[in-house]
C-alpha cells in the first residue's frame, strides 16, 4: 500500500485512506530517525554541534549582499565619533527633549505622544499652536536650550511618522511609524517607572546605521538607574526598527521573567537630513528611493 501513487486512486475514500496512511508512515520514520539522532549525540556531544554547525538556517539576513559601508572594526569610524554631533552626549551632557505633534493633533495621537515622552527620560510635551510651523518651533527650542525636538506626524487621525531634530545644528531623521500598540492594548502590560531605563541597540551594522544608533542613544542619559530594572529596545531587522521597552526580575539566578511596559511601535528611515529641518533647500545625506530597493537581500542599516 505504501508504494501506491494516491494520484492513480479514483476513489476519494480510499484516495483519502492511503494518504493518511503515507503522512503517518513518514512521521513515525522521521520520529525514530530523531530518537536515533538524539541517542547517538548523547553518547557522543560533538555529534550536535558538528550538526549545529553544518545545518545554519538560511534567512534573509545570513544571505545579506555585501556593502562595503558596513563599520566592523573601522578605525575611521570610531575616530570621528569624537568629533560629531552626538560625541558630547557620551561623553556625559544629559539630553533634553521636547515632543511635540502636527497642527490640530487627534486625540490618538496625544495618547501616543503622552506614552512617547514617558520613553525618554528628560522629554517634555509640548502642545504646539496652529501658528507655530516647525522652523520656528526649532528655534524656540534652541533658545531654551532644548538639545532635540521629535515632531508626531498623524494621517487620517493616525499617527504615522516621527521626525527627530538634533539641535543646534542638526542631523534631521524622519521615520515612517507602524504597528503601533499603545500600553492599553498589551494584555499584562506593567507600570513605567520613574528611574532610567538601560538602552539596547541591536544590529545597526554600516555607516548608516551607526549613525541612526548614535542618534538614538543620544536620546538617552547614559547612566542608567539599574534598580528599576527597565530596559528600552531599539532593534534593527530589514531595515525596520522594532521598538520594545520591557522590565526584567531574576528568578533563582538562573531565570529572567520579562514584562512588557509600552508602548510598541516599528520605525522605518525615510531619510536623513543634514542641519535641522529644511526640506525645501536642506541638504540629504540619505533618503529612500524605489530604485534602491534592487534585492530583498539588501538592506542599508
Amino acid at each position: 500500500m505504501s508504494s501506491t501513487d494516491p494520484n492513480d486512486i479514483k476513489n476519494k475514500m480510499k484516495r483519502s485512506d492511503v494518504v493518511n496512511r503515507l503522512k503517518a508512515d513518514k512521521a513515525r520514520a522521521k520520529l525514530k530517525r530523531r530518537q536515533r539522532i538524539a541517542k547517538e549525540e548523547a553518547d557522543n556531544p560533538e555529534l550536535k554541534e558538528q550538526r549545529l554547525k553544518e545545518n545554519q538556517p538560511k534567512t534573509l539576513e545570513t544571505m545579506r549582499e555585501f556593502d562595503e559601508t558596513i563599520v566592523g572594526e573601522d578605525a575611521e569610524v570610531f575616530e570621528e565619533e569624537d568629533t560629531d554631533d552626538f560625541s558630547e552626549y557620551f561623553k556625559g551632557l544629559q539630553p533634553k527633549i521636547m515632543v511635540t505633534t502636527s497642527k490640530r493633533p487627534s486625540a490618538r495621537v496625544y495618547e501616543f505622544a503622552e506614552e512617547f515622552v514617558s520613553i525618554f527620560p528628560d522629554a517634555e510635551l509640548i502642545k504646539r499652536g496652529t501658528q507655530f510651523e516647525i522652523k520656528k518651533i526649532v528655534e524656540l527650542a534652541i533658545k531654551r536650550e532644548y538639545t532635540d525636538v521629535i515632531v508626531i506626524n498623524e494621517d487620517k487621525k493616525q499617527p504615522n511618522a516621527v521626525t527627530m531634530i538634533h539641535l543646534p545644528n542638526g542631523p534631521t531623521a524622519h521615520f515612517k511609524l507602524s504597528s503601533l500598540r499603545l500600553n492599553s492594548q498589551i494584555r499584562g502590560h506593567g507600570k513605567v517607572g520613574p528611574q532610567k531605563p538601560e538602552l539596547i541597540l541591536n544590529n545597526f551594522s554600516t555607516r548608516l546605521g551607526h549613525t541612526v544608533g548614535r542618534f538614538i542613544a543620544a536620546l538617552f542619559p547614559h547612566v542608567p538607574e539599574f534598580k528599576g530594572r527597565q530596559v528600552a529596545t531599539f532593534h534593527n531587522q530589514r531595515d525596520f526598527i522594532f521598538f520594545r521597552r520591557h522590565r526584567y526580575i531574576f528568578k533563582d539566578g538562573e531565570r529572567c521573567d520579562l514584562q512588557e511596559l509600552g508602548p510598541r511601535f516599528t520605525l522605518k528611515l525615510r531619510w536623513l537630513q543634514k542641519g535641522t529641518f529644511d526640506t525645501r533647500f536642506g541638504e540629504y545625506e540619505w533618503m529612500h528611493k524605489p530604485e534602491l530597493d534592487t534585492s530583498r537581500r539588501k538592506f542599508h542599516l
